[in-house]
């Protein structure tokens, strides 16, 4: 995932603000306590504050890291686990709702290093270029869908067929993909002119 690359999609994980929640109850709390005039409890209410403070900022760093996912233009991040969008063939359509079945993405590993599809996000059934399948997730799990399936195809119409020129190498072979050597066929125009200089 390169820094240049636009984001497409993303979802935090958990955000910052949740440490104030905390934090602003004891003030109410304190407030009130002085304006009704009743027995004020400074230590207990900073201490609660700073307390649920804490330990909310640790579940915003475990969720911003263990759940948060980030779509660009060339990898899909899920967690901690970033996969290339060349690695990913398809999404697959989603799960109908009436079907008594399961589907067979429903039973593939979730992306990112947790053992299964986080709380409160829907699974998006992949299929990868090698052929496994996988399940991507978020809680807007909808709009995940539809901007990695817009990527997908911007990333395929993007690639650029090699010409044969691109493809011949130092030796005047044209090769394929897979390496396969093609005997090259001259211009039949030009071989005609050629036999007709023989002549």
């Amino acid at each position: 995932m390169s820094d240049g690359d636009a984001v497409l999609f993303a979802e935090p994980g958990a955000r910052w603000r949740a440490v104030a929640y905390g934090p602003l109850l004891c003030l109410l709390v304190l407030v009130l306590e002085l304006v009704t005039a009743s027995p004020v409890h400074w230590f207990a209410l900073i201490f609660c504050g700073v307390l649920i403070a804490a330990f909310v900022a640790l579940q915003v760093v475990a969720g911003r890291r263990h759940v948060s996912v980030e779509l660009t233009e060339s990898a899909l991040r899920q967690g901690t686990e970033t996969l290339p969008l060349t690695g990913i063939a398809a999404v697959l359509p989603e799960r109908d709702e009436h079907s008594w079945s399961d589907e067979e993405w429903e039973s593939a590993r979730a992306l990112g290093e947790l053992s299964g599809v986080p709380r409160r996000r829907k699974a998006i059934g992949v299929r990868l270029r090698d052929g496994g399948l996988a399940q991507a997730w978020a809680r807007d799990h909808r709009g995940l869908r539809t901007a990695l399936g817009a990527a997908l195809e911007a990333d395929g119409e993007e690639a650029p067929a090699e010409s044969a020129e691109e493809r011949r190498g130092a030796d005047g072979v044209e090769r394929h993909a897979d390496g396969a050597a093609v005997p090259l066929v001259e211009d039949k125009n030009e071989q005609r002119s050629e036999n007709g200089a023989d002549r």
